[in-house]
């Protein structure tokens, strides 16, 4: 079995550089998301997101077969994840600055699909996570990665493995289109339910409420049992509408000294790294208090609480968090700025019966969601059979 560096069959380039803000409102070429990059292996093609790039502008053009790295991380494990370019862009389209590119040289000798595949498999993952430096963030070094070894059998070899591989992939994305279309229905009515109406009374949101800033917890505080905690960046990638139990816990004298929410407060990730994944919300509905951490808050207020979190998913919460989002590389709304934002709020008999008729649809996403994760499991068995080439 041939064992090559990356560096040997392929060459890297870097993300956007020299954007500002105003780049990514309304913009003329297609931009691939740090997320887009992180959860999916194969790059989802149905990429909404724009930037402005002038014709003059020398940037990094993304085509068919490249292999796309999420740069850094808040852990070393989750640095350096993949995912592969398996169709041809209609339009010019390019990398988030977070993020960088791989390209084969030949593709006689190496698939994408394959690299695709062997980048997620978990010795290399290893492999990978030991380029990432850093303190409360972590950056992957690229020379480093560049020299990462992997096994290079045979190109009819490699074409058993993909074909393999891709029928679990393929019947995940099935699935995974099947949670979007869902989840566009679900906001189709999400849009029509909480439209205003004329009796509706307006008010801010710091007229119904409180926000609160969190402190102090940091991922190095987890531990396995003790007082339940929620870390900013967990809301954007392991937790949806609702929390009922925590992921994490820390240590019970910690805790005193940290910022908490109580049963049906909002939770807000308010820091992100763009702004329509900037202040996603979910309500504590565990058994007792939550602690939580810096960059994000507390929302106390009168309403129904779910109803809340739907508010927060809507375009009408969106359009205002733009105009109120600061930062370039990192995007945050502020808790003055939220507590401005203006709605009509129906009676809570009526938000109550609006947020059971979305509860549905996200149960029925949640358990689609679940499926994917046992087919996810299954794939990663064969992967790892297969690429270990025992």
């Amino acid at each position: 079995m041939r064992r090559v560096r990356l560096k040997e069959f392929g060459t890297f380039y870097s993300g956007l550089s020299g954007k500002s803000k105003s780049d990514f409102s309304e913009g003329n070429a297609l931009l691939v998301t740090y997320r887009n990059i992180f959860n999916n292996p194969v790059l989802n093609p149905a990429i909404k997101d724009t930037v402005v790039v002038g014709k003059d502008e020398k940037q990094n053009e993304v085509l068919w077969g490249d292999i796309l790295i999420t740069g850094s991380s808040e852990t070393p494990a989750d640095a350096g994840m993949s995912s592969v370019v398996l169709f041809n862009p209609q339009e010019k389209m390019y990398l988030n600055s977070f993020c960088f590119g791989f390209r084969l040289n030949d593709m006689n000798e190496a698939l994408p699909s394959y690299i695709g595949h062997l980048l997620r498999s978990t010795s290399i993952r290893a492999a990978i996570s030991k380029t990432a430096f850093g303190v409360t963030r972590f950056n992957v070094n690229r020379m480093r990665f560049a020299d990462i070894e992997i096994p290079l059998p045979p190109l009819n070899i490699q074409k058993e493995i993909v074909s393999i591989l891709d029928s679990f992939t393929s019947l995940i994305g099935k699935m995974k289109q099947e949670v979007e279309m869902r989840k566009k229905q679900m906001e189709y009515y999400r849009e029509k339910l909480m439209a205003p109406q004329t009796n509706w009374k307006i008010k801010t949101l710091g007229e119904i409420g409180t926000f609160t800033r969190g402190n102090g917890l940091q991922k190095s505080d987890f531990r396995v049992k003790g007082f339940p905690c929620v870390h900013y960046g967990q809301i954007h990638t392991y937790y949806n509408t609702c929390i009922y139990k925590t992921k994490s816990f820390c240590e019970e004298d910690l805790a005193k000294k940290l910022q908490k929410a109580s049963y049906g407060d909002l939770l807000i990730a308010t820091t992100s790294e763009d702004v329509k994944a900037c202040c996603k919300a979910a309500v504590w509905f565990g058994a007792g208090d939550v602690a939580y951490s810096g960059d994000s808050f507390c929302y106390s207020h009168d309403q129904d609480p779910k109803y809340m979190a739907y508010l927060f998913q809507t375009e009408m919460f969106a359009k205002q968090k733009q105009k109120a989002a600061t930062g370039a590389k990192v995007i945050r709304v502020s808790g003055e700025s939220m507590a401005s934002f203006s709605f009509a709020f129906p009676p809570l008999v009526q938000q109550r019966q609006i947020a059971s008729i979305l509860d549905t649809f996200e149960s029925y996403i949640s358990k689609l969601e679940k499926m994917i994760e046992l087919r996810q499991k299954q794939y990663e068995y064969y992967r790892e059979k297969l690429l270990t080439f025992e």
